[in-house]
């Protein structure tokens, strides 16, 4: 039969066990092995700690989670109770340092409510309350946020974490994508969303480069602990460009203290970057490893109907009155990224306005030559054969044959001209592709078709209406 102790001990082994599954090897055996049960009875359990930083680490980061397991195993009203060897006292009259903590309680710093020591890095120092500013932009709200299929997974994953922040498996959000697809306003929306549905949440938006600074500062002042401790009272925490962390050792440091206090704790993390956590470089593999804890969605190019949704939008929102031809002729040429559709639109509105101008597709095209580079579709050899044939209702075979009619050997050498003005291609890949003919075959047709449309008018205007076929 068991005695008492080994009871106890058996215990304690079950809390390391399910310790382990909540924390990494690192944290385990750094953390939690050493310590050793000394005695429960029945209401305290005495704990052997190494030193007395055990004993701020646990309070500070695993109280949590540890204070379900110990309720669960030795009992609801069971309180913990750390002895530290005498080695470690700083005052050498007293026999050992003990400390005790409530296993329901958590964390002073996440539960203080007297904020006057606390610095803040948004409000004015000294108040007694802090009224956090969450930074947010008004008009970065799900209302406004044009959903397609490039952003659904993001968007619907984000409208269930302003739901439930902190109580769902989305914790942190992760999202990701090339700038300009909308990373920081479905981020921020998560924000507003909170505020409304659970305005008793501290909730701040910070950009990775602020928070930086703010470090920096709080580093010189020699006041990091006061700058981690703000950052762990915040219940939805949005950080932006999460990127720029890369190679910053001491903002790595601080930040994985507040990340896994904020997520033992329970609260919600939403970050954001131009890459997937399996592409960022020069960043701790601990704080990675967290990155990829809950989901990872990545916004990309909006399709075309999303596009035109897009666009749209932005013109009702700019005050700008544009035809369906010139939202069509926009989305057909500007690149799918946000600002560059708002960049437009502006000046489209400017030029409207200050110059008495109507928007035509001619003004659109006035503008995009200044404000992006317009797209050019890649044209394939394959398809420019295709258009020649179709156009002069010639079949590939016949175009491929060494056939040498008229008909055959002007399409022949039209669709070789064609591939040599709008294809980089060598002139070997032209011929092989158009029955087999070689390079010198390439330069004469391409010589023969520029000097007839210099001469026959008829000519020029049927290989240039080929010629746009191909560019439409």
């Amino acid at each position: 039969m068991l005695s008492t102790d080994q009871a106890y001990r058996e215990m304690w082994q079950h809390c390391l066990d399910r310790i382990k599954t909540q924390t990494t090897e690192e944290e385990f055996v750094k953390w939690f092995e050493p310590i050793v049960p000394l005695e429960f009875d029945g209401t305290t359990l005495r704990l052997r700690v190494p030193n007395a930083s055990y004993v701020y680490q646990i309070e500070k980061n695993y109280i949590p989670f540890l204070r379900p397991i110990i309720s669960q195993l030795y009992g609801q009203q069971t309180r913990l109770h750390y002895a530290v060897p005498k080695a470690e006292q700083q005052q050498p009259a007293a026999a050992t340092l003990t400390t005790e903590s409530d296993a329901t309680a958590v964390s002073r710093f996440s539960t203080q409510t007297d904020t006057a020591n606390i610095k803040n890095p948004f409000v004015i120092p000294g108040l007694k309350k802090i009224v956090i500013d969450p930074q947010l932009n008004p008009n970065y709200t799900f209302a406004t946020f044009i959903e397609g299929e490039c952003n659904r997974l993001a968007r619907s994953a984000a409208m269930s974490v302003a739901v439930t922040p902190g109580n769902n498996p989305f914790n942190p959000l992760y999202i990701y994508g090339n700038s300009g697809l909308g990373k920081t306003h479905i981020a921020q929306s998560v924000g507003h969303e909170v505020r409304l549905r659970h305005p008793e949440l501290q909730v701040l938006y910070v950009s990775m480069n602020k928070f930086q600074a703010q470090f920096q500062t709080a580093y010189k002042n020699g006041e990091i602990p006061d700058f981690i401790h703000f950052y762990q009272m915040i219940d939805v925490l949005i950080i932006d460009d999460i990127q720029e962390l890369t190679g910053k050792t001491g903002t790595q440091n601080a930040f994985f203290n507040i990340f896994n206090h904020l997520q033992l704790a329970g609260k919600q993390l939403i970050l954001t970057s131009d890459k997937p956590p399996v592409e960022l470089k020069d960043i701790e593999q601990r704080l990675l490893t967290r990155f990829k804890w809950g989901l990872s969605a990545q916004l990309v190019s909006p399709d075309y109907e999303t596009k035109l949704k897009i666009i749209r939008a932005k013109s009702r929102k700019v005050g700008a009155r544009i035809s369906d031809e010139v939202v069509t002729y926009l989305a057909d040429n500007i690149s799918a990224n946000v600002r560059e559709i708002e960049g437009v639109l502006s000046s489209l509105v400017a030029n409207a306005s200050f110059l008495e101008r109507k928007i035509t597709v001619s003004l659109a095209k006035e503008v995009l030559k200044a404000y992006v580079q317009l797209y050019r579709k890649e044209i394939s050899i394959e398809r420019i054969i295709e258009t020649v044939c179709d156009h002069l209702n010639i079949d590939f075979a016949r175009l491929s044959s060494p056939e040498r009619t008229r008909e055959v050997a002007q399409a022949r050498q039209i669709a070789m001209y064609l591939s040599k003005q709008h294809t980089k291609a060598p002139l070997t890949a032209i011929g092989a592709s158009i029955g087999g003919r070689n390079h010198a075959t390439v330069l004469h047709s391409c010589k023969a078709v520029t000097n007839l449309m210099e001469t026959d008018r008829n000519f020029r205007r049927q290989v240039e209406e080929i010629e746009k076929r191909i560019l439409a």
